[in-house]
């Protein structure tokens, strides 16, 4: 079986950088792997994509030797299991506000006797070389996603589930479920008592012997993330790119015509 790379850079601590897809198009998905990523993330939580689309991306990313990663909508075992099925070398799960809910889903990410994932990589069983059905286990990442106030109380005994990888920050779930709505959701939190939680969320997966991963908005805060200890920072997403660099390449069209730059409603995503 082909070598998970994030492992391999996590232990010759350098931190990586991911990336996002939301956009159903195995192109869109080509592109973004050709960027230099050290990994890319399909979302089919919140991404406009189905598993079908994920498919077709998974093989389009393949070329690129980046490492393909999907979050999956929930935690349930069917799309899990064919996510990785699919040649996902990592799952990402959201919403897991308990150690109970975590050793469940890290199940689902392995084959017994270590976990319960039935046998029938269909595609990764090419995708990922041979012999993947008695490497996999050491190889395929499970990242529990904290997102709410239950998932930082218990923060300590999700970190010690054994068979986890590591920990997913989605920064505005998290941001409304602290704070009861009174900071609004977005990423690259400044709010004290926000970055306070980041902070602890490092400590708790560094003493548990895990990795610690942030949903980034910008590559500067990406960074100061990485100089904080996380592992992994995601930076933006398919979506926000595009339409960012389009509206820069109008707004720069507008500004040498001598008109004013309409006004349009950055998109929202939620992690």
């Amino acid at each position: 079986m082909h070598k998970n790379t994030l492992k391999q850079l996590w232990a010759e601590g350098r931190p990586t950088i991911n990336g996002w897809l939301s956009i159903a198009n195995a192109f869109t998905a080509e592109i973004m792997a050709a960027q230099g990523y050290d990994s890319i993330c399909i979302d089919l939580q919140h991404g406009a994509l189905d598993y079908q689309a994920a498919l077709g991306m998974l093989q389009a990313m393949r070329a690129s030797g980046v490492v393909p990663l999907v979050r999956v909508p929930w935690l349930e075992p069917g799309i899990i299991m064919k996510a990785l099925d699919a040649g996902a070398y990592g799952v990402i799960c959201p919403m897991i506000g308990t150690a109970a809910q975590a050793a469940e889903f890290v199940s689902y990410t392995r084959y017994a006797p270590l976990g319960s994932r039935s046998v029938g990589p269909t595609r990764a069983s090419f995708s990922a070389g041979a012999n993947y059905a008695a490497e996999a286990n050491g190889e395929i990442l499970a990242f529990a996603m904290i997102e709410t106030a239950e998932g930082m109380a218990n923060l300590d005994a999700i970190a010690a589930t054994p068979g986890l990888d590591g920990i997913y920050v989605g920064p505005s779930d998290l941001t409304l479920s602290l704070t009861q709505g009174r900071l609004a959701p977005g990423f690259d939190r400044e709010e004290p008592e926000m970055l306070e939680a980041l902070e602890r969320i490092v400590a708790v997966c560094r003493r548990a012997g895990i990795r610690a991963a942030l949903h980034c908005g910008s590559p500067d805060y990406a960074a100061r993330a990485a100089g904080w200890g996380f592992d992994m920072t995601t930076v933006s997403n398919d979506v926000r790119l595009l339409a960012g660099a389009a509206a820069a390449s109008v707004g720069r069209y507008r500004t040498l015509m001598g008109a004013a730059a309409p006004q349009t409603p950055a998109p929202q995503g939620g992690y």
